[in-house]
C-alpha cells in the first residue's frame, strides 16, 4: 500500500515561494491567480488539491444542506436569498489581508464587519481606513477578483 501524497502536497504550500503557488494555482484552476495575500493562495490550494484528489461534496450533501437551510429559514424568502448569496461569508469568518508588512484582520459579524474593535457597515469603509484611498473592499480583502472576464 502506497502512501497518500496528498499530506505532502499540503505542507509543501507552507514552504513553496509566492511564483510557485501562483504557478500552482495557474494548473489547478485553469486561470490567472488572484492579487491576494500568500495566505488566501495557500487555503484555496490546500482546499483545490483535496477537493481534486478525494472528491467535492457529494450531490446528497449538497442536497442535505440545502434541506437544512430550508428548516432553518422555514421558507422565507428573504432568508432564503441571503442563504443564496454566496459571495458573502458566514457569520465569524476572519478575512486577513497583509497592508504595507501589517496583517489586517476583519472580522464577520451579524450586522456587517469588524476591524480593530470597531464596527463597520462595510468592507469598503475598513479598505480606506487601512489605505487612505478608496478601494472595493471585496476586491481590497479576496472576495472578488476585479480582474475576472464577465
Amino acid at each position: 500500500m502506497t502512501p497518500d501524497p496528498i499530506p505532502a502536497r499540503l505542507a509543501a504550500l507552507k514552504t513553496a515561494t509566492t511564483p510557485d503557488l501562483k504557478a500552482q494555482w495557474r494548473e489547478l484552476f485553469d486561470s490567472e491567480p488572484p492579487p491576494f495575500n500568500r495566505r488566501y493562495l495557500e487555503s484555496r490550494l490546500a482546499y483545490r488539491i483535496q477537493e481534486l484528489a478525494y472528491g467535492g461534496l457529494k450531490p446528497e450533501t449538497i442536497k442535505r444542506l440545502e434541506q437544512l437551510g430550508e428548516e432553518l429559514d422555514g421558507g422565507d424568502r428573504k432568508k432564503r436569498s441571503m442563504r443564496l448569496d454566496r459571495d458573502r461569508p458566514i457569520i465569524g469568518t476572519r478575512l486577513i489581508r497583509e497592508w504595507r508588512g501589517v496583517e489586517q484582520v476583519v472580522t464577520v459579524t451579524q450586522g456587517g464587519f469588524e476591524w480593530q474593535g470597531r464596527p463597520y457597515q462595510s468592507l469598503s469603509a475598513i479598505a480606506r481606513a487601512i489605505t487612505g484611498t478608496r478601494w472595493n473592499g471585496w476586491v481590497f480583502f479576496g472576495l472578488k477578483n476585479h480582474r475576472r472576464a464577465a
